[in-house]
């Protein structure tokens, strides 16, 4: 009946069921001990008012089912209080419900103290979220990465930059597993600080460590430092942490790729896109054929249609664009024969919309020819 009323959001009605069910106790309860059914059904209907901010029924209840029940409350039962009080912005009522809690001997665990200290630095209380934490470990509990995020990400929005690296170190010590998310603010704080060669070192630090999470995604770090001009750095990075097995996601190779491109490290790039391939990471064909233009610009157009063999076996199909660059880096190049090798595999492909297009891009190979002559 709890759970029908609150799916359908009747809410003042499992109020008047709660009522009921305290001034009627269950028959199964005859001897010493009260139903064991009644904490569950409480804790749904607490949670359910704590959802919606109803707190004057949330605390009713609470108090109601602490007086059914055998023993003290369980610790989630408090944590669901003090998080609504959180989510609504009552945080002096959440630290007086911990207070409560406290008093009825009942143990906080580290969901109790997050939500306390996430609720410190919303409002803009960091040095009481700070107290909290040093509270958390003067009761044996032992902080977790949410734990450390919360606060790392408060160090940075009070501009205390040295404070929140000095979680990391903290959390190497107390041997906390860091997730995408830590590394993702850590990156964030840095850079938005203009500090993006620091961020760099602190990620490839804790990758030599051992400790940086397999699944993150460094592209964040890579974009920026391309922004920065710094794409020799971001290739080092890249390459580092693709030595170790930490493979970079598509676009943070896209965007390096695009990096390099407009500095001119055409060199770099191209061995960029041949690891790619040969990984069989397929790259979008834009970026593909930006590069190869460009190869072909500087006289590469051997290497460029190798680079297109390589992609064809890796299952990144060349288009009209593709056979066009090459054909016309051939025609820079001098090279009639693998010109019109190449012309007639787009023809046989059906890139050539008509003979006309045949005769001229056939005509440009002959001129090539003829000049070098």
């Amino acid at each position: 009946m709890a759970r029908s009323l609150i799916s359908s959001n009747r809410l003042d009605s499992v109020a008047s069921l709660l009522q009921f069910i305290a001034a009627n106790p269950c028959p199964c309860s005859d001897g010493i001990f009260s139903c064991p059914r009644t904490e569950p059904i409480f804790r749904v209907s607490i949670s359910s008012f704590c959802r919606i901010g109803r707190f004057d029924y949330a605390l009713c209840a609470f108090d109601t089912m602490k007086r059914l029940i055998d023993g003290k409350p369980n610790v989630a039962l408090y944590n669901i209080m003090i998080h609504g009080f959180v989510k609504f912005g009552k945080l002096d009522h959440a630290v007086e419900f911990y207070d409560r809690m406290i008093r009825d001997r009942v143990k906080p665990d580290v969901i109790t103290f997050n939500t306390l200290i996430s609720g410190h630095c919303r409002s803009r209380k960091f040095e009481l979220a700070l107290e909290v934490f040093k509270e958390m470990k003067n009761k044996g509990c032992v902080p977790n990465v949410v734990s450390f995020n919360t606060l790392i990400k408060g160090f940075f929005r009070e501009g205390k930059v040295e404070e929140a690296v000095g979680m990391v170190h903290e959390m190497i010590e107390l041997g906390c597993e860091f997730s995408s998310v830590t590394c993702e603010i850590l990156v964030n704080g840095l850079c938005q600080r203009g500090k993006i060669i620091e961020a760099c070192d602190l990620i490839l630090d804790l990758s030599r460590k051992g400790v940086l999470p397999r699944g993150f995604d460094y592209f964040a770090l890579i974009e920026r430092l391309c922004e920065d001009g710094n794409v020799e750095r971001a290739f080092e990075v890249v390459d580092e942490f693709w030595r170790k097995a930490n493979v970079p996601s598509l676009i943070a190779c896209t965007t390096l790729i695009e990096g390099l491109r407009r500095l001119g490290r055409v060199d770099m790039a191209f061995k960029l896109m041949e690891k790619l391939l040969k990984d069989c990471i397929v790259p979008d064909s834009v970026t593909f054929n930006c590069l190869l233009s460009d190869m072909c610009d500087s006289g590469r157009v051997l290497e460029a249609n190798k680079l297109r063999l390589l992609a064809s076996s890796k299952g990144l199909n060349p288009d009209g664009m593709t056979y066009r660059i090459l054909i016309s880096g051939y025609m820079k190049a001098g090279r009639r024969k693998e010109g019109e090798v190449l012309l007639d595999e787009m023809l046989d492909r059906g890139f050539i919309p008509d003979i006309t297009t045949y005769n001229r891009l056939m005509d440009g190979l002959g001129k090539a020819k003829l000049h070098l002559d």
